[in-house]
């Protein structure tokens, strides 16, 4: 058996990378087909496709922040210039930034956690493929995922939530792992 190849690497090694880390060219159009096609291979009972997709890149992630930031000044009237400035650039630090959107249907067979992983599967199947392709990325929400009026303004239905904004692009500096669990903390063995 074999304990080391590409793929296993990659999930060893793979880390997160802040989105003021991330610069660079983002994928290509082609690139971004790709990603977008691998992360939607994922377990899906019912074949309902309980998940889309929102691609925050260019102008749009000066569109989404002017938002983002419009929403926050109303929220909180005090909000200084700075604070409204760092609203403002929330989707705009990594050239590529994917909403992966959980959009959980009524169904006699599926119930709706199933479908809830299923967009959370989405999200770190994409993770994985950017990482596959040489970029760095991170899985977000932040408390615009939660915010209606944001959320409207960027054309999810009330039914649908945000799983997380995939933040990607390339980041040159080392990325520090974090704690892992200690495996002896994480796993029981049934019937022993």
């Amino acid at each position: 058996m074999n304990l080391s190849n590409a793929t296993i690497e990659l999930l060893r090694t793979r880390r997160s990378a802040p989105p003021v880390a991330l610069a660079g060219q983002g994928p290509t159009a082609e690139e971004r087909e790709l990603l977008l096609t691998l992360a939607a291979r994922v377990p899906d009972h019912g074949k309902l496709v309980p998940f889309r997709f929102i691609v925050f890149e260019g102008p749009g992630r000066d569109k989404a922040g002017e938002i983002i930031a419009e929403v926050f000044a109303a929220a909180h009237p005090e909000a200084s210039a700075a604070d409204l400035a760092k609203e403002r650039k929330r989707l705009a630090q990594a050239p590529l930034v994917v909403a992966v959107v959980s959009r959980v249907a009524s169904h006699v067979k599926v119930p709706e956690w199933e479908q809830v992983l299923c967009a959370g599967a989405v999200c770190f199947n994409l993770e994985i493929a950017a990482n596959a392709l040489g970029f760095a990325s991170i899985w977000l929400t932040e408390w615009f995922a939660y915010d209606r009026t944001v959320l409207a303004r960027f054309g999810l239905a009330e039914h649908e939530k945000i799983a997380g904004f995939i933040h990607i692009g390339h980041n040159a500096g080392p990325r520090e792992d974090r704690v892992r669990p200690q495996f002896s903390e994480i796993v029981t063995q049934f019937g022993i």
